[in-house]
C-alpha cells in the first residue's frame, strides 16, 4: 500500500539524491531507486548500449578520479570516458586491460585508493582548467537554452537577447531531458540553461552536485542567475541548490535549471529573460569565481 509513510520515505530519498521532493515515485525516482541498489562488486561493469547506470559505477568513477584517471563526472553512467579511464588504470596497474571492472580490478582499486589522498580529484581540477580556457578564448560563447514546458515565450526571448549580444545559441523545446543533454553535448556548448515549471512558489535555480562532485561552473552560473533576478525584479522566494536532475547529470558542460513557480504570472515569468541574459553574459566573461 502506497501510504503516507511510503510517501514520506520516497520524499526523504528524493532529498538525499538531489531530486524534487514530491513524495511521488515517478519514472526518474524509480530509475534512481534501482540504480541505488547496485554496490561495487555486485556485477561486472563494462561499456554497453544503453550505458550501464548505478551507484556501483559512480563508486568506481570516484576512486578512478581520486587516482588521477579522468572519467569525467562521477555521474554513475558507464560511458566512453569511463571506459578509457578504467582501461588506463588497468594498464598502469599491470592487470588485463579489457575495460571490464571485475574482481581483479576491484581488488586493485581497493589496494590503491588508500593512497589517493583527500584532494578534489582530477575531474574537479579538469573542470577548472576547462573553465579557465573558456574564459580566455576569443570565439563566441556557445549556449544551449532548453524549454521543458509552457515557458516558450521566456526561452525564446532569452535566446533573442543572447543572440543579439553575439552568442552562438541553440534552443531545445522538448519534454525529454535526455534530448536536451544530447543536443547540448553534440553542440559542445559552454553552458546549458534549462527552464521548467515547479509547483513550489518563486524561482529555483539548480546546478549539478553529488556527494563527491560539485560543478563549480554550474554553481557559479546558478548563483549569478539568482543574484541578477533578485536585483532586477525583487522576486521572492529565490533558491539555488545542487541537484541531480537528469539533464544536469547528463550534460558534460556547466548547466543550470531554472524552475518557475505557479505564483508568477505570464508577465513576471517573461520578465526573467533580461536578468537571466545578463547573468549568462557575465558568466561567459568569467565562468569561474
Amino acid at each position: 500500500m502506497y501510504c503516507s509513510n511510503t510517501s514520506l520515505a520516497v520524499e526523504q530519498f528524493q532529498q538525499l539524491r538531489g531530486l524534487p521532493s514530491t513524495g511521488v515515485c515517478d519514472h526518474v525516482t524509480w530509475s534512481v531507486l534501482v540504480e541505488s541498489s547496485w554496490v561495487l562488486g555486485s556485477r561486472l561493469l563494462y561499456l554497453t548500449s544503453p550505458h550501464m547506470r548505478g551507484d556501483d559505477v559512480r563508486a568506481m568513477q570516484t576512486v578512478l578520479a581520486k587516482l588521477g584517471f579522468d572519467c569525467g563526472r562521477a555521474d554513475g553512467i558507464f560511458g566512453p570516458n569511463t571506459l578509457r579511464a578504467l582501461t588506463e588504470f588497468q594498464q598502469n596497474y599491470g592487470i588485463t586491460a579489457d575495460g571490464i571492472c571485475g574482481v581483479n580490478t576491484i581488488r586493485a582499486l581497493e589496494r590503491t585508493r588508500s593512497q589517493s589522498g583527500e584532494g578534489p580529484g582530477i575531474v574537479t581540477v579538469r573542470e577548472y582548467e576547462t573553465l579557465l580556457a573558456s574564459a580566455e578564448k576569443s570565439g563566441r560563447p556557445r549556449i544551449v537554452v532548453g524549454c521543458f514546458g509552457t515557458h516558450t515565450r521566456l526561452t525564446r526571448l532569452l535566446v533573442r537577447e543572447l543572440r543579439t549580444r553575439g552568442d552562438d545559441v541553440v534552443t531545445v523545446e522538448n519534454a525529454d531531458p535526455h534530448a536536451h543533454a544530447r543536443t547540448a553535448n553534440s553542440f559542445e556548448a559552454d553552458l546549458y540553461v534549462g527552464v521548467s515549471s515547479t509547483p513550489d512558489s518563486g524561482v529555483q535555480f539548480a546546478y549539478y552536485k553529488t556527494d563527491s562532485f560539485t560543478s563549480a561552473g554550474g554553481k557559479l552560473a546558478a548563483e549569478l542567475c539568482e543574484d541578477f533576478v533578485r536585483r532586477s525584479s525583487g522576486l521572492a522566494p529565490l533558491e539555488t541548490r545542487g541537484m541531480q536532475l537528469p539533464v544536469l547529470r547528463e550534460t558534460r558542460m556547466p548547466a543550470v535549471m531554472c524552475s518557475v513557480g505557479p505564483d508568477l504570472d505570464h508577465t513576471a515569468a517573461v520578465g526573467l529573460a533580461g536578468p537571466l541574459s545578463d547573468a549568462i553574459i557575465q558568466w561567459c566573461e568569467r565562468p569561474i569565481g
